[in-house]
């Protein structure tokens, strides 16, 4: 019986063990306590709407080509017999290139100028004759008159039939000086004809000369002296050229402008071209257009005149054209990076008086390199958001900081 009454007072003492083993295990790993709410409040980049007049730009790429450029042939065959000038060297237009050696031309000027030389003695002849003519022409006219003034003095004195000899003698002589003068105006043709063959020939000797049609550089040589060079004509399509000659005191920046743009560039208009190979720009002007837009490629080539007095342009560098295609005056314009494009609509976050945000549909007109203009749905006193706007949500509270650079 006294074992009946200490077991419950043993459980007892057992529970307030584990109660307070449990309270230690407690107090040494206690719960986290939940964090208090932050007070602080999101700061915000923005930038202000402002009145401004825009510029839209584009930058064309193209390449520099000579201002114009050719391949000089031979106007006759021949064997080259010197050429004065090589790849590199700059040239005065009507500087002598080249040399050809065409011996059988020299035959043929010395037969022209023999067949003029024996025309010009045959027209001398022949002048010769008309003058002889002449005189006997006088001379039988002075004598049929003479016979007729004596036989009208007396008449009979004279025999009628010396009288009609008289006649025939003069009609004979006339007759004669008009066989001389057609002789000598034939013989003056064969001087003229003689004359152009001599001329032909002696041009054609100067097409032995190859000389520079304008200034420019060599930019390439295709043969050496010795070589058979046939006559550059539409007969001979595979002739082969002496010498290439460039003009580079100007260079050609040929373009290609989407069909887009066309319609925004005219002749005349200002151009900054910018070569990266030089790490230099030039001002220049659009010179010409093809008018024409190609199918394939939806482009028109448009050029552009560069001044190369320097040489320091060179066929082949690739360029950059930095063109006006529009403007506007006056215009409220804000960044486009706070622009936010959905559903088809252009959207901005604006940041009211009370420093809360707001989203704002809004219409936009021009558009700028940097900045593009709202016609409805902004004011010029609200700012706008340009930091990180998928953070932010419309309602929410934030500290706006206007950037300097806007």
């Amino acid at each position: 019986m006294k074992f009946r009454h200490t077991f419950p007072v043993c459980l007892f003492a057992a529970a307030l063990v584990l109660q307070s083993c449990a309270t230690t295990s407690a107090r040494s790993n206690p719960e986290p306590e939940p964090a208090p709410a932050s007070s602080e409040t999101t700061v915000v980049a923005v930038a202000q709407p402002k009145r401004e007049a825009l510029v839209r730009k584009a930058t064309l790429n193209g390449e520099l080509r000579p201002y114009q450029q050719v391949d000089l042939h031979a106007k006759i065959a021949g064997y080259l017999q010197k050429i004065h000038v090589d790849v590199g060297h700059f040239v005065k237009a009507g500087q002598l290139l080249a040399e050809l050696e065409v011996p059988e031309l020299q035959h043929e000027i010395a037969q022209a100028e023999a067949r003029r030389n024996q025309v010009e003695a045959e027209q001398k002849r022949a002048a010769a004759a008309i003058e002889r003519a002449k005189a006997t022409v006088e001379l039988t006219r002075t004598s049929h008159e003479r016979l007729i003034a004596v036989n009208r003095k007396e008449k009979g004195l004279v025999a009628q039939q010396e009288i009609d000899e008289a006649a025939a003698r003069l009609r004979s002589a006339e007759a004669e000086l008009a066989v001389s003068q057609a002789a000598l105006d034939a013989v003056g043709r064969e001087r003229e004809g003689a004359r152009a063959a001599e001329e032909r020939v002696k041009t054609m000797r100067e097409y032995t000369r190859i000389v520079a049609p304008f200034a420019g550089v060599i930019t390439k040589r295709y043969a050496d002296p010795g070589a058979m060079i046939q006559a550059g004509t539409a007969s001979h399509t595979g002739a082969l050229p002496v010498v290439r000659l460039a003009d580079v005191s100007r260079m050609r920046l040929v373009l290609s402008v989407p069909e887009t743009s066309v319609s925004s560039l005219q002749p005349g208009q200002e151009a900054e071209v910018r070569v990266p190979a030089l790490q230099k720009s030039f001002s220049a002007r659009l010179a010409r257009f093809t008018n024409n837009v190609q199918s394939n490629s939806r482009t028109m080539e448009v050029e552009i005149d560069v001044a190369n007095a320097r040489g320091e342009l060179k066929a082949g560098m690739v360029a950059d054209a930095v063109v006006n295609t529009g403007s506007r005056k006056d215009a409220l314009t804000v960044p486009v990076q706070a622009i936010s494009n959905a559903g088809g609509n252009r959207f901005v976050m604006v940041v009211n008086r009370d420093r809360v945000i707001e989203e704002r549909q809004i219409v936009t007109g021009f558009e700028g390199t940097a900045r593009m203009e709202v016609i409805s749905g902004v004011t010029e006193d609200e700012p706008v958001v340009i930091g990180n706007r998928n953070l932010l949500r419309a309602g929410m509270k934030v500290e706006p900081k206007l950037e300097g650079a806007n």
